[in-house]
């Protein structure tokens, strides 16, 4: 299969997927309290979008693939590791705690605490550990070499997830990010999961910008977590490591600012962010 044919095979079967999956879930759970969370209005929201956008991803990331091909399976682990551990956070977080944000949860590791949060983080981790396996062969690299190469591109693609769920605030600004951030690597041989993150972010967004629908953990865990495996099938490892040290750097910027407030003053984000998105009433 071409890498063309395997691109629209991705995004095809990603759509169409989380189409189903939204549907099938909103005739068996929706109106469920345990699915449903207030929005930035104090609107009610279903988390459904979430696992629908998931099962998209696995499944586009395999029908992008060949059968059994490592590049397929490693789109397909990362984007149910965090389809997972980000659902275990999104049903089983006690609201009632103060551990937020990565500083919070890594914290509470610290002192013998396992909250749902710093399950995710290390659950989230292991499974980008093992894609990053999966995608990058060993090659004449020596076998330290490349632990440390793999143990970094595991980090680029948890982190990457981590960084999408960050920006799951406000109406369609995660599916945007997660596009975005997908779209370079449909020129690179991560196109396949690339474009299956970009087909099941179309298919999400019309009812995640009618403010019927959120991520969640779940779902936005699981895109930002294929498009950290694009990046990582996608480009050398110099790259990698930029990108590496780009989402690091973001993430310990949001421990200390609002990127919501950043957006906000920020004229060209500002349009991008709102584009699509019904008015704030004044």
């Amino acid at each position: 299969m071409s890498i063309v044919r395997a691109a629209v095979a991705a995004a095809t079967t990603a759509a169409a997927v989380t189409a189903v999956g939204r549907r099938a879930l909103g005739a068996t759970l929706g109106g469920s309290p345990r699915w449903t969370r207030v929005n930035h209005r104090g609107a009610p929201i279903s988390l459904l979008e979430g696992p629908a956008v998931a099962a998209g991803l696995v499944a586009g990331a395999l029908a992008g693939g060949r059968s059994g091909s490592r590049e397929a399976l490693a789109g397909a682990v990362a984007a149910a590791g965090g389809a997972t551990f980000g659902l275990v956070d999104d049903l089983s977080e006690d609201v009632s705690r103060t551990r937020k944000g990565l500083r919070g949860h890594l914290g509470a590791l610290a002192h013998g605490e396992l909250t749902t949060g710093g399950l995710k983080v290390l659950g989230i981790g292991a499974t980008g550990v093992v894609a990053s396996a999966l995608a990058l062969e060993r090659g004449t690299t020596g076998r330290v070499a490349h632990a440390i190469d793999v143990l970094c591109a595991g980090a680029l693609v948890a982190g990457t997830a981590n960084l999408v769920n960050l920006l799951d605030l406000r109406p369609g600004r995660a599916l945007k990010a997660g596009a975005l951030l997908a779209a370079p690597a449909l020129v690179t041989a991560g196109a396949p999961a690339a474009a299956a993150a970009l087909g099941a972010a179309g298919a999400a967004l019309p009812r995640d910008l009618g403010e019927q629908d959120m991520l969640g953990d779940g779902g936005a865990n699981a895109l930002g977590a294929i498009v950290g495996t694009a990046l990582v099938l996608g480009t050398p490892r110099p790259v990698r490591a930029a990108l590496l040290a780009a989402v690091v750097g973001l993430t310990l910027a949001s421990e200390r600012v609002s990127f919501t407030a950043v957006i906000a003053r920020t004229p060209a984000l500002r349009a991008l962010d709102e584009w699509g998105r019904r008015r704030d009433r004044a």
